[in-house]
């Protein structure tokens, strides 16, 4: 089986980014007043800014296809056009539709000559890998030449003050019990619109830096844990989720069915123990130790878990010095399944890496508990300074 090989990666962010202070004029106020959650949660998440793909009126600038697309348009160039695309395979927690699926909505978009294999997965942070390992063994196996991986968002739309409106009565026990706003608002004030794309192929890229995918390992612990973070469906009191189309039409607004929601008690108790958990027995299996990783790129929600992780870590005998550590949510938000794309995107042509070091990709999905591990070797590089 071949070697696989991170050739080219390439972004698209909509619009400006978008501050703190200025988050409210594009998602609305609820009730017409600032939120009273808003800089709590901000303090402990630690984003500066983001990206919408909405104008200051709140109205769509860009679709997720449409900024799939357009990520996938950067990959272009150097030889490759469109109809060069063997293998197109998308992952997103925000589809714009139900059905035809999100993958091949973003292969209309790019439009071409030629048509071509398409996937789509669906789900929650790990999905931009889900979607990068299937291009990974489609290119292992010789069975495409060159493939593309993106991972999009489009999450503000959730964000929006309408989805919170019918809660709202609930938000005036806020100064009496702040947590119930962190449990309402958590992921409002950290999600972020983007896209990116990674071209993979069987052989490094003639000039400039590749990196080389060792090996992409997936797991879920849903089979002992609950859901933690949810859309479209209302959690039980045992646990179990009841979906929309559970519930009379009628219900969907007055519910906020379709409001993102996190259960942040389940949350803080498993996402880091989980995590080491499976990167140890990663460790015993791939036969490798922290000292051998030279970049450490975990997707964070919130800067929150940073030192949870720093502290676990240690404790357990894995720990990664903080030096070590690439991760640009502060200045680019937490863009769901997009945000590990995010990071590999901006260290690869950041002039940071040198040839053999190997990066070490952390995904957690609070979603119902699934986490990914990548592991990536620096084969090629320009002639750069670190």
């Amino acid at each position: 089986m071949m070697d696989v090989f991170i050739t080219k990666a390439a972004k698209f962010l909509p619009n400006d980014p978008v501050s703190n202070e200025d988050m409210e004029g594009y998602l609305g106020m609820v009730d017409g007043k600032p939120s009273k959650a808003r800089r709590i949660v901000l303090r402990r998440n630690g984003i500066k800014q983001r990206y919408y793909a909405l104008d200051k009126n709140g109205q769509v600038t860009h679709t997720n296809v449409q900024m799939a697309a357009n990520a996938v348009r950067g990959l272009l160039g150097d030889g490759l056009t469109v109809d060069d695309i063997d293998l197109l395979s998308c992952g997103t927690t925000s589809t714009e539709q139900l059905l035809p699926s999100h993958g091949v909505m973003v292969h209309g978009e790019l439009g071409g000559n030629r048509n071509a294999e398409v996937v789509s997965f669906a789900g929650s942070c790990c999905t931009g890998v889900d979607a990068m390992k299937y291009a990974y063994m489609a290119v292992k196996l010789g069975l495409a030449v060159n493939a593309v991986s993106v991972a999009s968002e489009r999450l503000s739309p959730w964000m929006q003050a309408s989805y919170f409106q019918k809660e709202s009565e609930q938000w005036a026990m806020i100064e009496s019990q702040p947590m119930l706003a962190f449990e309402k608002e958590f992921l409002r004030w950290m999600l972020s619109d983007g896209a990116f794309a990674l071209l993979l192929q069987g052989k490094p890229a003639e000039s400039g830096l590749s990196l080389r995918v060792d090996w992409i390992d997936i797991t879920s612990f849903a089979n002992t844990k609950e859901t933690c973070m949810y859309a479209g469906a209302e959690k039980e009191a045992d646990g179990s989720l009841k979906g929309w189309a559970s519930f009379p039409e009628q219900e969907w607004l007055s519910r906020s069915l379709f409001a993102l929601k996190q259960d942040t008690r389940m949350l803080g108790e498993n996402i880091v123990t989980l995590g080491m958990d499976f990167l140890l027995q990663l460790a015993d299996k791939h036969h490798f130790c922290a000292d051998d990783i030279d970049w450490f790129l975990p997707h964070l929600s919130s800067m929150f878990f940073k030192e949870k992780i720093l502290t676990e870590s240690r404790e357990r005998g894995f720990f990664i010095p903080e030096e070590k550590w690439f991760i640009n949510l502060p200045k680019v938000g937490n863009i769901g399944s997009a945000s590990a794309f995010a990071m590999i995107e901006e260290l690869m042509y950041s002039g940071l890496l040198k040839k053999g070091q190997k990066i070490l990709l952390m995904i957690p999905e609070s979603a119902r508990f699934s986490y990914c591990y990548c592991m990536l070797t620096v084969c090629q590089t320009l002639n750069v300074e670190h």
